[in-house]
């Protein structure tokens, strides 16, 4: 060992003391990494569930992270006799020209302190929305929903976004708290049509289908309300009725699964569709263009 620290020394110029200290350092790497993988390897055999999984890697790797950090410095560093003088000393160099990173940092540790979303949340940040796939110390990653794709659902796309967006951009999370969001599906029929039975078809199939999720949301906004100030004196479906330019406005509003917003639209769509073609005295209205006789069509008060 002698003759090779000699070797060392003499081929590459590195002192004793030198060779100590990246020794000392590659040797707490390796036994931070170690420890690291063991933990690991019991936790995974112990749970399957990949949310457990995901949380213990990213929480054992800053752990080890700020050990190794803590530990390297004292030991290129340990004319400081303090950690704080350690620390006063970089982070007054660090504010000044890494601004940003310390600003995603800052961010990061409310994230994790507030937990405004957490991985596998739905949310919208600014214009972008997405389910959150991870969180990192400088950025969390959105993977992609809406854009040129209808009905909220998923472009493809991974959208990296720094922590600093937190403080500084509105947000929106579509799974804390209430954690149902409510739809809404205009049907517009024809003036001709009759209207008050289409409502009747429609009540029928809103309640069909959304009927056993209110009941659950009532639940959830039961412990939502323990957090936020939440309010909602009717979580049933309903049928709102409004006039347009070209017919009576049929409104369907229930409350849905945020990432199932567009199976449920289907199912109402292809129900509502089967049943109006069973009537026919329903049709659906579209822009038209239409010559009024009064003679002929007015009512018998207001001809001349």
């Amino acid at each position: 060992m002698e003759q090779f620290t000699k070797w060392l020394e003499r081929t590459f110029d590195i002192t004793p003391v030198l060779q100590g200290k990246i020794f000392a350092t590659l040797l707490t790497i390796i036994i931070l990494w170690l420890l690291r993988k063991i933990v690991l390897y019991f936790i995974f055999h112990r749970s399957k569930d990949i949310k457990i999984q995901y949380r213990w890697r990213k929480t054992s790797s800053y752990i080890a992270f700020t050990i190794g950090f803590l530990l390297v410095g004292r030991i290129w560093f340990e004319g400081f006799q303090a950690v704080a003088t350690f620390f006063g000393l970089l982070s007054a160099g660090l504010a000044i020209a890494l601004k940003d990173p310390l600003v995603n940092l800052a961010g990061w540790a409310f994230i994790l302190w507030r937990k405004p979303f957490e991985v596998g949340d739905r949310i919208q940040i600014g214009e972008t929305s997405g389910d959150v796939i991870d969180i990192r110390i400088f950025q969390f990653s959105l993977m992609e929903i809406g854009n040129w794709v209808d009905a909220d659902q998923s472009t493809g796309r991974i959208v990296h976004i720094p922590n600093e967006k937190v403080f500084t951009e509105v947000q929106a999370n579509y799974s804390k708290g209430f954690e149902h969001i409510w739809n809404e599906i205009p049907v517009l029929v024809t003036f001709e049509s009759n209207w008050k039975k289409a409502k009747e078809i429609l009540g029928n199939i809103v309640n069909k289908n959304a009927e056993q999720l209110s009941t659950g949301a009532e639940e959830k906004i039961k412990a939502a309300s323990k957090k936020f100030m939440i309010f909602y004196t009717k979580l049933t479906p309903i049928v709102y009725t409004s006039v347009r330019d070209s017919g009576v406005l049929l409104t369907l509003r229930y409350l849905c699964n945020p990432k199932k917003r567009r199976a449920s639209e289907q199912a109402m769509w292809e129900n509502i569709l089967s049943e109006f073609s069973k009537c026919s005295d329903i049709d659906f209205a579209y822009p038209t263009q239409r010559f009024y006789n009064n003679l002929n069509e007015g009512k018998p008060g207001n001809k001349p």
